[in-house]
């Protein structure tokens, strides 16, 4: 929570996340920095929800909306960016990937927190885990009807061993995520990202555990 210098600049950190709330543009961050710790303390994994933000304090949730196309979800902040003139966030690859941001790069958002983690996130890692290797689901759709989730994961068992139905909080309800077990590397999570895009499902993308 101290101020840091970036480029020459000062930046404050916010002691409260309350009433945060802020229109401008995003971007996001991938495969370059996948590993590479954050400014919490924490790895960044590009396959999880998490962004980062100039001052929000560490370990706030914030609904991020594409004012673009009225796509929505939830991050947490992790890390001190963007750096660039008038971007307000920067959002991992998972991130990006829900809100339909990931092949302009940039869109403008709404960003509101909506509260701060309740446990402390720790200043530093003794070892970096190896991202290479957890356990990775492919996500191939999402439904405000639970029933929708059931038909699509009916439908999947006939290919796939594991399919599973992962509930994730939105402001307009619970959203189900339908999303395929792709196993514990992630070269095998992204051929069958892939191989998904190729056979009906174009917005699937890769999610761990």
């Amino acid at each position: 929570m101290q101020p840091y210098v970036v480029n020459g600049k000062v930046y404050y950190p916010l002691p409260s996340a309350l009433g945060y709330r802020e229109v401008g543009y995003a971007s996001w961050y991938g495969r370059a920095f996948h590993g590479r710790p954050t400014a919490s303390g924490e790895p960044y994994n590009m396959y999880r929800f998490t962004a980062a933000h100039k001052t929000l304090p560490l370990g706030t949730y914030c609904l991020v909306e594409n004012l673009e196309n009225g796509k929505k979800t939830v991050v947490k902040i992790n890390d001190r960016g963007p750096f660039v003139k008038r971007r307000i966030i920067d959002l991992s690859y998972a991130a990006a990937r829900a809100i339909g941001m990931v092949g302009p790069g940039v869109a403008k958002v709404r960003v509101t927190a909506l509260g701060e983690s309740t446990t402390r996130t720790r200043a530093a890692f003794k070892h970096l885990p190896d991202l290479a290797h957890g356990r990775f689901y492919v996500q191939i759709g999402a439904f405000r009807d639970k029933a929708n989730a059931l038909r699509l994961r009916e439908r999947l068992l006939k290919r796939f061993k594991t399919v599973k139905i992962r509930k994730r909080w939105t402001p307009k309800g619970t959203l189900y995520g339908v999303q395929v077990y792709a196993g514990t590397y992630i070269v095998a999570a992204r051929k069958l990202e892939k191989s998904l895009e190729r056979t009906g499902y174009p917005d699937s993308f890769i999610v761990s555990d």
